[in-house]
């Protein structure tokens, strides 16, 4: 499967094209970055691949592509995936999946009229940590789960100058479109739909344009309630995990480890890829739980075999969620999702 990637900032660079490279079935034909230095890393570590500046080029030789995978700046996300669809190509997006749940169903439906493979880019669902969970909620370890708790923080009370700080709503710069899109979309992978969202929205270190600080809280159809924190400006960091049920507890701190070897260079899927150390389990009760490996591979894996590995429907939940979330840290209520 020819495939185009457009974009090669972080998220072209260490999380697609790496796999792209390296999966049997997928070939990475084509980087469009008009950015020089990005243009000489991509000479460097994938000769086998085109350098096109500009993406109108990719639609105009559509026909020698199979699919494209879009990780360009948030707001234009939905449009060069719809151009992708237009021009008869497979479409990996990566988050948020579009503007609005809305324009998402669009999406959604013309892929399915197109035929076409259409498949947001939920790497996290293959986090070793959120593997874990998965697992132990399935065997039913915990007993009924009745507090799902998920933290993205970070300590960076410097605001950069980039888009993911823009103030511009076009841009989609808010840490819930960002940050919020993983917690959001690992929560309704675990329990389903929610049936109502509470949240606070805050912009708090100074200069910052961008909300930089969230809580949703997502109560389910079993009943389980999750809570999830995602913060530029906590000097404290809590756990990852923390998933009560009432049988059991499991708490894990620190992050999946695939992201910093991705920055690094690595290769993905070799041997020990996505390992935890022994100090970084987490705890079932007071007994420390082997940590499954992280498996971002896996994503693509099942995208070289037709398959779509995170259900387009999924993704429309999650940006229903999230503008939930908008409406009810504007309003202070929680909202009901119908």
């Amino acid at each position: 499967m020819r495939t185009a990637l457009i974009g090669y900032g972080l998220g072209g660079a260490a999380f697609h094209a790496p796999f792209l490279s390296t999966t049997p079935g997928l070939a990475l034909g084509a980087v469009v970055t008009g950015n020089p230095d990005r243009r000489a890393e991509v000479a460097s570590r994938y000769p086998e691949a085109e350098l096109i500046t500009s993406v109108d080029d990719v639609w105009r030789r559509a026909d020698e592509f199979d699919m494209v995978v879009v990780t360009t700046p948030n707001r234009f996300h939905a449009a060069h995936a719809r151009a992708a669809l237009e021009h008869g190509l497979n479409a990996v997006v990566d988050k948020p999946f579009a503007p609005s749940a809305a324009e998402a169903r669009k999406l959604a439906d013309l892929a399915t009229s197109r035929g076409l493979l259409l498949a947001p880019f939920h790497n996290r669902r293959w986090d070793g940590d959120f593997r874990t969970v998965a697992r132990l909620v399935g065997e039913g370890a915990l007993g009924e789960v009745h507090r799902f708790e998920s933290r993205f923080e970070r300590w960076r009370p410097e605001v950069k100058d980039s888009w993911k700080e823009s103030g511009d709503p076009a841009d989609l710069g808010s840490i819930v479109f960002d940050l919020g899109t993983h917690l959001v979309d690992q929560a309704v992978a675990l329990f389903g739909r929610p049936t109502s969202v509470y949240a606070e929205v805050r912009t708090l270190r100074p200069g910052a344009q961008a909300h930089d600080d969230a809580f949703l809280a997502l109560t389910h159809p079993s009943g389980t309630v999750s809570h999830l924190w995602a913060s530029a400006l906590v000097a404290s960091l809590g756990p990852r995990f923390r998933v009560l049920g009432n049988r059991s507890a499991f708490v894990k701190y620190g992050m999946d480890p695939q992201e910093e070897a991705l920055k690094a260079g690595e290769v993905p899927g070799g041997e020990r890829w996505g390992e935890d150390t022994v100090e970084q389990w987490g705890l079932l009760g007071e007994e420390p739980v082997h940590t499954e490996p992280g498996a971002y591979q896996d994503f693509y894996a099942a995208i070289a075999a037709g398959q779509t590995p995170v259900p387009v429907a999924d993704a429309v939940t999650g940006l229903e969620v999230l503008e939930a979330a908008f409406e009810s840290a504007r309003s202070g209520n929680t909202v009901s999702l119908d």
